[in-house]
């Protein structure tokens, strides 16, 4: 039953994530939103425990996980735009 939890509140994490940072290239549909969220919540609580908010075994709450997901939104989206500006694979 934990893991259909984790996969809910991914998905609602990842959309609330890619509302409050629109572009054109954010990842779309269902399931890599559902990803974008759970990841988000694992950088979450990465973060929290390395700062000392969160203790071994707790994890990230709700709005904790959509921080996370922006964070990682922001991560793509400089990953993104990076790649844009150089040719893959180089010219010769």
């Amino acid at each position: 039953m934990w893991i259909v939890w984790v996969i809910i509140i991914g998905a609602v994490a990842g959309f609330i994530a890619r509302l409050i940072s629109p572009s054109p290239n954010n990842p779309q549909g269902f399931i890599l939103t559902t990803i974008l969220g759970i990841i988000g919540g694992v950088v979450a609580t990465y973060i929290g425990r390395a700062i000392g908010w969160y203790h071994q075994g707790d994890s990230a709450g709700f709005i904790a996980s959509i921080v996370g997901a922006v964070i990682v939104l922001i991560i793509w989206h400089w990953i993104s735009r990076s790649r844009a500006g150089t040719s893959y694979p180089p010219s010769t």
